[in-house]
């Protein structure tokens, strides 16, 4: 959890603005990618009939292959 700014308007210790750089290093390389859990996400709010299930999931692991592809 990066540290925030002061309300009082002094500035964060060097440590702390050290620490708020590397959290934003690791943040910016993992956020844009889609994780399984977004897949997940749509197989559990899953509403359509049963039998269209298989063909959803064929179609989430494809796009996903294609963003790993890039």
């Amino acid at each position: 959890m990066p540290y925030r700014k002061r309300t009082d308007g002094q500035p964060l210790a060097n440590w702390q603005e050290d620490r708020n750089a590397t959290h934003r290093t690791v943040r910016a390389r993992i956020e844009p990618h889609p994780g399984p859990h977004e897949a997940l996400e749509i197989l559990r709010d899953y509403r359509r009939a049963a039998s269209t299930l298989a063909d959803t999931a064929s179609a989430i692991a494809h796009l996903h292959n294609l963003a790993l592809i890039g």
